[in-house]
């Protein structure tokens, strides 16, 4: 097989890939059930993971701009997700992070996205199974997450993420 037809092979399973991920993406958010907007599911999952943080440590890390990351932090403090705290060290700086309110919320959004999963895995026969298992191997490599086989690290430190959802 020529490298011309190597790489197209590779163009077109990397489309395949790209909508899949995104159908099943936008399937999960649906099968949610929080109420909130994906940035307000985000950003409350990073929040969740990376808090007390403050709001430009949140910009950053959903890679977003500093006024929509004020207004989603509002939002979520509104609804009682969330509560701002002044750095006890820096009277200036406000971080934010998870009520017992949010962390239930986010609780509830992954049992609930995690049973739809299930519940579609059922509907696999034992080959799709298996097999779903042996691509969900090579997509944490892909993603950085697990050293891919062969034991190259190159791929274990991967650039900077963003929490799509919990």
């Amino acid at each position: 097989m020529g490298a011309s037809r190597r790489t197209t092979e590779a163009t077109e399973l990397a489309g395949r890939l790209r909508l899949a991920n995104a159908r099943l993406y936008r399937r999960l958010r649906q099968e949610a059930g929080t109420g909130l907007s994906p940035s307000q599911q985000s950003a409350l999952a990073t929040i969740d993971i990376h808090g007390p943080i403050t709001l430009g440590e949140l910009a950053a890390a959903e890679q977003v701009t500093p006024p929509t990351t004020t207004k989603v932090v509002g939002k979520l403090e509104d609804m009682g997700l969330i509560a701002r705290t002044v750095d006890p060290s820096d009277r200036r700086i406000t971080r934010v992070s998870t009520t017992a309110e949010g962390r239930a919320r986010l609780e509830h959004s992954r049992a609930r996205r995690h049973a739809y999963l299930a519940a579609r895995l059922e509907e696999l026969g034992p080959d799709s199974v298996r097999r779903l298992h042996d691509a969900i191997d090579a997509l944490e490599a892909l993603a950085g997450s697990v050293p891919p086989p062969g034991g190259d690290t190159r791929a274990t430190t991967p650039p900077t993420q963003t929490v799509i959802g919990p």
